[in-house]
């Protein structure tokens, strides 16, 4: 059997994942995710940019025949050339397994190997600004079939990341131990019987092909990877006291959790109330929730606030704010659209102009990204500071009011999950931010309009679903605690 770098990446962001790749019925797979193929656009891209100065030669063959592959690669670093592009490379591991290595880019330096006074080096090229742990275990794992075939291991590899200084070295004496260590749980995950444990960790899982598969075990079971707050460490700091299940999470005195691993005295009382929330399916008050000074509260005048953002450009393309005047019982969205990037500044400027006449109006907006991008886009655009700390001032987090206060019987704190619990629905049902990057950047290519409504669209629902949550949650204050404002 085959095993390749993408599994063994694979395997580190999930257990799962390669089993079913290997073992799965792949009838049973997601439809190709629009983003996806997006990201292999831009790695691609990626990749051309980084060799964009370097003269490569690559090995001529067909996709799956790695055994020409191989020969075309072998006979190329024969030749002493100096960087080898898309080059596939192979070593025995077992009777069992064939370690297929398929490096970006293979590097000659001096040394000494069976070709002659010449050796190769790995360099993957990748889409992330860290050198993260998974991308130095795959490093790792070419060089090891690197230096069986060269007959000569080199001390390091390398990284080509998405950042200024993008050459990171890889410290293959420590990471070849634990890509051998985590090569050796991984095979023998594949011998297993069955698939490992389903866990649904939404950033990791959204984008797997597996996703509805597992998803759909997930909820028949009521695992407790869904309940907010279960990571992969306290899940299995849970496992070894025997808490499995809903019920028996949410009957643990939360004493008996505070001193493990990935637990502390404020995280483990609220883990237990999310629990009961879920099992009870009805919202609860946290433990420790926000004192009563600090609660947001209804104002003749609010201004909800969203923004659209292709971080590939490092442009905040649309800033959408919703004006609500509650005396003249009226509401008007306002979508500052930059059709095109250099737009930016412009967008950014309207922005200002129309919150600037609502002085005393909070701006509520749904987690941090709101704030961050104002600060970075004042500084780009040199707002004078003076201007912008007003406007700093009259923001308040939806989300840290009601998640630092209140436990939902929800899956996931994200927008979509607590407004949809609440009965809100966006107009476009597949629309999210990640398919607005997709659809933002097939506008820049194509022209076509329609896709920017739909992004509009998205984006003033986005602050009408902040809206409704942020009522939502004034009214529950009030009933909760019993408070009133005239």
């Amino acid at each position: 059997m085959l095993i390749n770098a993408e599994s063994l990446l694979q395997y580190q962001r999930c257990k799962r994942r390669p089993f079913l790749d290997i073992h799965g019925d792949k009838s049973q797979r997601d439809a190709p995710n629009e983003l996806l193929g997006k990201l292999q656009q831009d790695k691609i891209a990626h990749q051309l940019s980084a060799l964009a100065q370097v003269t490569y030669d690559q090995p001529n063959y067909s996709y799956g025949n790695w055994e020409n592959a191989e020969k075309a690669t072998l006979e190329l670093m024969q030749r002493g050339v100096e960087y080898i592009y898309k080059g596939v490379l192979s070593a025995t591991y077992s009777e069992a397994y064939t370690l297929l290595s398929r490096p970006d880019l293979l590097v000659k330096r001096p040394g000494k190997s069976c070709f002659g006074d010449w050796m190769y080096v790995a360099a993957s090229i990748e889409l992330g600004k860290r050198p993260k742990q998974e991308y130095q275990v795959v490093a790792a794992f070419h060089t090891q079939v690197l230096a069986t075939v060269q007959e000569f291991a080199p001390e390091t590899a390398w990284l080509i990341l998405r950042t200024k200084d993008r050459n990171y070295p890889v410290d293959l004496f420590k990471w070849m131990p634990r890509m051998q260590q985590i090569l050796e749980e991984f095979i023998q995950v594949l011998e297993l019987p069955n698939p490992p444990e389903v866990f649904i960790a939404r950033q990791k899982c959204n984008l797997c092909h597996w996703y509805s598969q597992c998803y759909a075990i997930a909820q028949s079971e009521k695992h407790l990877s869904l309940v907010p707050g279960v990571t992969p460490i306290r899940y299995t700091q849970l496992q070894a006291l025997a808490i499995t299940t809903l019920e028996s999470l949410a009957n643990t005195n939360p004493s008996t959790l505070e001193n493990l691993l990935g637990f502390d005295s404020e995280v483990a009382p609220k883990l237990v109330v999310q629990a009961q929330s879920a099992l009870e399916k009805r919202p609860l008050i946290l433990p420790y929730p926000l004192p009563i000074k600090d609660i947001t509260f209804t104002a003749p005048i609010e201004l909800y606030f969203d923004i659209e953002a292709q971080p590939d450009l490092d442009l905040n393309y649309l800033l959408g704010v919703l004006v609500v005047d509650r005396l003249a019982n009226t509401e008007q969205f306002y979508s500052f659209l930059a059709d095109k990037p250099e737009d930016e500044e412009l967008v950014w400027q309207q922005f200002l102009d129309l919150v600037w006449q609502y002085p005393e109006a909070p701006i509520y907006h749904f987690c941090v990204y709101e704030v961050d991008t104002v600060k970075r886009l004042a500084k780009l655009y040199r707002t004078p500071y003076a201007s912008v700390r007003p406007v700093l001032s009259q923001f308040v987090d939806v989300y840290e009011q009601l998640t630092q206060s209140v436990a939902l019987p929800i899956e996931s704190y994200a927008l979509k999950a607590i407004a949809r619990w609440l009965g809100f629905e966006w107009r476009e049902k597949e629309a999210s931010g990640a398919k607005c990057i997709y659809w933002y950047d097939q506008w820049l290519e194509t022209g076509d309009r329609t896709l920017l409504e739909i992004i509009q669209s998205y984006n003033e629902d986005d602050c009408r679903a902040t809206h409704r949550v942020k009522d939502w949650l004034v009214n529950f204050f009030q009933d909760e605690y019993g408070l009133r404002r005239a």
